[in-house]
């Protein structure tokens, strides 16, 4: 019963890493921490594995084990002293965001109201052929755009670029849009909002928005682009909203359709 015991333990232990991977065994060790260390496994202030411990844990050299906790160390997620061990430092960002399809009008709002806005430019230009086909307008016709950061707890979580009609947008100021969500801004002026059409899909922050969310030039977003129409199908409103995949989540609700030759997966209330 001991050797099974025994020989149960090395399995779980070579699991963890493998020496026929072309990344370093001290790095896939590394790998393993950080990743206990970032879904609270091993909470702030909680104490961590020393050298000793993290060798037998991944059947690794001491060495191999030192290294791997001075890279977490050197990355802010531990720290090590001599005659008190190793200690967790990080610190969790704030819980992300989280938006469902359902009452989609409606999560937005509250959205805007939730959370805190930097604008960084208001302005009206000629569209350019994405916005105008989404407006429906003409490229030499004005719209106002509009850049702004949304925040939880300080911290930035999307990056919104808006297109609306300069009709509606003369109705209120750029200290209105810092300071109130722009689909209540919509509804002041009037509008009814009767529906949105909006794609998902990804792509990689540029210098602009990896500056703007605190993110390495290249890092993944998720892009969300929607058009807003009013109860005459007039589009009120174009906006390309690229979201931190860390500090934000998407949730749809689905439910099994049809009969036994035809089930699919239908959005729920659909």
């Amino acid at each position: 019963m001991v050797d099974a015991a025994r020989d149960v333990a090395d399995r779980q232990k070579t699991a963890l890493v493998d020496e026929r991977l072309p990344t370093p065994l001290y790095h896939q060790v590394y790998l393993v921490l950080r990743n206990k260390i970032l879904t609270g496994e091993y909470s702030f202030d909680s104490s961590f594995p020393g050298e000793q411990e993290t060798a037998e844990m991944f059947g690794v050299s001491r060495i191999t084990a030192k290294r791997a906790l001075n890279e977490l160390a050197e990355d802010g997620f531990v720290k090590r002293e001599r005659g008190r061990g190793t200690r967790v430092i990080y610190r969790p960002p704030a819980p992300p965001v989280r938006a469902s399809v359902e009452g989609l009008l409606e999560n937005l709002l509250a959205m805007g109201l939730e959370t805190e806005v930097r604008l960084l430019s208001f302005s009206y230009v000629h569209p350019d052929n994405e916005a105008a086909r989404a407006l429906q307008c003409d490229r030499d016709c004005l719209v106002q755009r509009a850049v702004r950061v949304r925040c939880l707890e300080g911290e930035p979580f999307s990056h919104l670029t808006t297109y609306v009609p300069e009709d509606i947008g003369r109705s209120y100021s750029r200290d209105d849009l810092a300071s109130r969500p722009l689909l209540s801004l919509l509804e002041r002026t009037g509008v009814v909002v009767s529906r949105a059409e909006q794609t998902i899909s990804a792509t990689l922050a540029d210098v602009e928005v990896s500056s703007a969310l605190e993110l390495e030039l290249g890092s993944p977003l998720l892009s969300i682009q929607r058009i807003v129409y009013d109860q005459q199908q007039r589009p009120v409103e174009f906006i390309t909203a690229l979201y931190r995949p860390d500090r934000y989540q998407y949730r749809m609700m689905l439910s099994r359709v049809g009969d036994e030759t035809t089930r699919s997966w239908s959005m729920s209330g659909d």
